[in-house]
């Protein structure tokens, strides 16, 4: 009998498939599924994106793991423009496939194992405990970080607009743990990939001035253009912050063959060059919360925090699997809170990543 792959053991159940049996209860709708329980993409990609793509098809050669030139350039204008972080240069920035490959495999690749620990937010992201699982490494979790003790934390990851419950830290809040991590030598991975989604809060990047006092030392953000540019099936991810630590995961990223396919970075550089497609996105958005904000508070939930990202983080005070049931009988699927942490327990998060019909199907259901 073959060995099963030492990592395999290091691992949580997949928290998707215990989904599976609700996802057979809203299917049987007779009027179909609303499926409001992944946040995947469901709009068009943008025209000048696509073009850019096929434009770049005829790529018969290796792409660079860090980047072309160009790509180079649209990311540190980028974060220039939006983050408020305005001397970056090529050094500041790199591109990864995907966002989730970047959480999972992060404290491998800066080298942590056991004894070390990653610290990451009570309800949160599951892959940032996979990551140090797979480092072998221990976590923690908080409410506040600065509350931590920080013997033996070696990175400390924030989300900020979080998923799964939309909550935004304030430009006082992130400052305040900048310094409390850089006075105990601690690494800060800022995940933002939902920086470009505030409804009713702004969110602030760990990069902009007034939070770092103009240095990255010991900073680093994560962005993804998967739900600015609905890229989620193009893999595009890109990190900013400090060279000192972006130049190590270069090096391991190449030896590793890394490598963003060359479309992939010319849509990018397409997608970062243009606001108008990001502006109608969010107007499509904001428009399906507010629908479903007003028909769940009508049928009864409590939504707390949400004031940014794609999901509102909704309550009726029991079990989160009783209110996945419920809903399944009403043929819309939502996720339980528990997949985020036990904090979570009598919440379900509900997201915006649906059609406009599906949208429409969901409030009249609920009604």
């Amino acid at each position: 009998m073959s060995a099963v792959p030492a990592p395999i053991d290091r691992l949580p159940t997949f928290p998707w498939d215990k989904l599976e049996p609700y996802k057979k209860t809203a299917a049987a709708h007779p009027d179909g599924i609303v499926d409001l329980s992944v946040g995947t993409p469901v709009d068009p990609v943008p025209e000048l994106i696509q073009k850019a793509l096929i434009d770049a098809a005829d790529s018969p050669g290796y792409p660079t793991v860090w980047g072309t030139p160009e790509l180079r350039d649209a990311l540190v204008a980028w974060c220039a423009r939006r983050l408020g972080a305005r001397d970056l240069g090529h050094a500041n920035v790199l591109p990864v496939v995907g966002s989730k490959e970047l959480v999972a495999w992060l404290p491998t690749q800066l080298g942590l194992g056991p004894g070390d620990k990653v610290a990451y937010p009570r309800l949160a992201y599951p892959t940032y405990e996979v990551g140090a699982r797979l480092a072998r490494a221990d976590y923690v979790t908080y409410d506040d970080p600065t509350e931590l003790d920080p013997a033996g934390i070696r990175l400390l990851w924030l989300n900020s607009p979080s998923n799964p419950t939309g909550k935004v830290l304030s430009k006082e809040d992130l400052t305040r743990i900048v310094a409390w991590a850089r006075e105990h030598d601690i690494l800060v991975f800022s995940d933002e990939c939902y920086i470009e989604l505030g409804w009713e809060a702004d969110p602030v990047s760990i990069l902009h001035p007034d939070v770092n006092g103009g240095s990255y030392d010991g900073l680093v953000t994560v962005h993804s253009l998967s739900k600015r540019s609905n890229l989620a099936g193009y893999r595009a991810a890109f990190l900013a912050g400090d060279a000192a630590v972006l130049d190590p995961l270069l090096q391991i990223r190449k030896h590793g063959g890394m490598m963003t396919s060359a479309p992939t970075q010319a849509a990018v550089v397409a997608a970062l060059g243009d606001e108008q497609h990001v502006r109608d996105q969010r107007a499509r958005y904001a428009a399906r919360r507010e629908l479903l904000r007003e028909a769940l508070l009508r049928h009864g939930f409590r939504i707390e925090h949400s004031e940014a990202s794609l999901y509102l983080w909704a309550t009726r005070d029991e079990s989160c699997w009783d209110t996945v049931a419920h809903l399944a009988r009403l043929g819309i699927l939502v996720a339980p809170g528990d997949f985020y942490g036990e904090a979570g327990r009598t919440f379900v998060r509900v997201a915006l990543t649906a059609s406009d019909e599906r949208i429409r199907a969901a409030v009249d259901r609920l009604a």
